[in-house]
């Protein structure tokens, strides 16, 4: 099974299948009144988490404290945590409070971005024969290729992401200095839950060199209150630290990863909905001549992930502002010092590499293919005889993921309000026992009081 950051607070979910019917890989049920997850569904990309009114739906990280385990802990910053702050508040400013916090080294993942780019341009070379190679970039859509769009996942690029490529560069640069290994912790400030997912449990390697994950919402609150006790006026010690190019700043953000890659042809495409349309082209063959996707979850991307603290468009102006300054000074001569990682380069793409990205179908019916198509046959025979008006009443999103929930085992027919005034209507149930289908659903306070008129 997959591991999940995404999780269910039962004494705070009031059952108003919100989540259920806007999961994009119907991976949401109502049992008992409340929400439940079937986790080999769940690709962790947050719109339930978006759309929970009663903030039900929480994200599993770290705790900031465990930094403390640690001699050398080490914040692993993606861009996008920069451009929550207003323009008064520094960069350099952000790293001196952060190291004020207990951090030990501040380090921007986007130092990374030359060299995916350029393990991503080696391996495009070396497979012609894979196009369109789609991006690892986005976790979330790492997932979705896997558990819906199964016949895509060769077509997934197995190589490592600016996340972990720069953490085996922490670790590489910190131990040339003599630090011990033991004594250096990882820390990733996520921007969204699907990459707290792929660090505990990641695709194509057996485990991360992460050592946690901390929540970018709650470390900024922390941040922004540090500044702003301490107050304009005081007086901090500017740090060394590196300075990305323009291209690696806006490399988290749609087009980012489009705008410096080798492909004749590509697209950048955001928002889920987008991605899973146009993969369904792609996957009956409506289109061709492509050589490579970037593919993004998020609306704006990475500015528009869940755990992000301001509108993404304001985020997003923010780092094409710091983008801008950055190739000003690229323009005057001065060099962006994000190719410092160039003197270990060889290395990294040498170990960029995974194993190659497997299939983890949503719907394996059954591991024998004889009982697998009698299933799916009964699925079909019975969706012939659903309203096929997806009310979601029987506490499944659509009338054919109830189908496929009763022939599995895991849901009952006689929740289908249909079938039970049809079996009513021909005096085979009783409303007594059509109500208590409804209680296994909705629970019994939900349709328990009187109303009025």
């Amino acid at each position: 099974m997959f591991y999940h950051a995404l999780q269910v607070e039962d004494g705070r979910c009031i059952g108003c299948s919100r989540c259920m019917k806007i999961c994009p890989t119907e991976a949401i049920r109502i049992r008992g009144g409340k929400a439940s997850i079937q986790e080999h569904r769940c690709i962790d990309c947050g719109k339930c988490y978006e759309v929970c009114p009663a903030q039900a739906i929480t994200v599993a990280a770290d705790d900031f404290e465990a930094i403390h385990r640690y001699s050398h802990p080490v914040a692993l910053l993606p861009a996008v945590f920069m451009g929550q702050f207003p323009d008064d508040i520094s960069v350099s400013r952000v790293y001196a409070t952060l190291q004020e916090l207990g951090f030990a080294h501040v380090m921007e993942v986007e130092s990374a971005a030359s060299i995916f780019a350029d393990a991503k341009n080696k391996y495009a070379r070396e497979n012609p024969d894979r196009f369109p190679l789609i991006s690892s970039f986005c976790p979330a859509i790492v997932r979705l290729i896997q558990i819906k769009y199964p016949s895509l996942v060769e077509n997934i690029m197995p190589i490592k992401v600016p996340l972990d490529i720069s953490a085996m560069y922490a670790l590489a640069e910190l131990q040339s200095r003599g630090i011990p290994c033991e004594e250096i912790g990882l820390f990733y400030i996520t921007p969204c839950a699907a990459k707290i997912a792929a660090v505990k449990a990641p695709v194509g390697e057996e485990k991360s060199l992460i050592d946690g994950v901390i929540n970018m919402s709650l470390l900024y609150n922390r941040v922004y209150k540090k500044i702003k006790e301490l107050g304009k006026d005081y007086q901090y010690k500017p740090l060394s630290r590196q300075r990305l190019s323009a291209d690696a700043i806006l490399s988290t953000l749609t087009n980012g990863e489009r705008r410096i890659c080798a492909a004749k042809r590509s697209y950048a495409i955001d928002g889920i909905e987008n991605v899973m349309d146009f993969l369904d082209k792609l996957e009956n063959d409506e289109v061709e001549g492509i050589e490579f996707l970037e593919l993004r979850a998020c609306d704006q991307s990475c500015a528009g992930a869940l755990l992000s603290c301001d509108n993404r468009f304001l985020c997003g102006e923010r780092m094409y502002t710091r983008a801008r300054k950055a190739a000003e000074r690229e323009r005057n001569g001065e060099m962006s010092r994000d190719r410092e990682m160039d003197k270990f380069k060889s290395h990294l793409i040498e170990h960029s590499l995974v194993d190659e990205v497997q299939p983890r179908s949503m719907m394996v019916l059954d591991p024998d293919i004889s009982k697998a198509l009698a299933k799916m046959e009964k699925i079909e025979h019975m969706k012939e005889h659903l309203p096929q008006i997806d009310c979601g009443v029987c506490g499944a999103p659509t009338c054919e993921a109830f189908a496929t929930d009763v022939v599995c085992g895991q849901g009952d027919l006689h929740q289908c309000v249909f079938y039970r005034l049809h079996l009513e209507s021909k005096g085979k149930m009783t409303l007594g026992e059509g109500r208590s289908n409804m209680y296994a659903v909705w629970g019994d306070d939900r349709i328990s009081g009187e109303i009025e008129v």
